[in-house]
C-alpha cells in the first residue's frame, strides 16, 4: 500500500467521522418534544390571564420557605 493510498483513507475516515459528529449533534436539536404544542395551536393569554395572581402557597412551598429560613 503507498503512502497516497493511506492519506486518502485516513482522509476518508476523519470525513465520515466529522460528518457522523456533526448529524449527532444535530439530532437533538431537530426533534420535538412529545407533549409539545406547536406554536399555531398554543393557547394565547388574554389580558385577564395576563394581570390575575398566579402564586399560590402549598405545602411543598411553604416547607421550602421553612426548611430556608424564611419563616413568615
Amino acid at each position: 500500500m503507498s503512502d497516497q493510498d493511506t492519506t486518502a483513507k485516513r482522509r476518508g475516515f476523519l470525513r465520515t467521522l466529522g460528518i457522523g459528529a456533526a448529524a449527532a449533534a444535530a439530532t437533538p436539536a431537530l426533534a420535538q418534544r412529545a407533549d409539545s404544542v406547536p406554536a399555531g395551536e398554543a393557547r394565547k393569554e388574554n389580558a385577564a390571564d395576563r394581570v390575575k395572581t398566579r402564586y399560590r402557597e402549598t405545602p411543598h412551598v411553604a416547607a421550602f420557605y421553612r426548611t430556608n429560613r424564611y419563616e413568615q
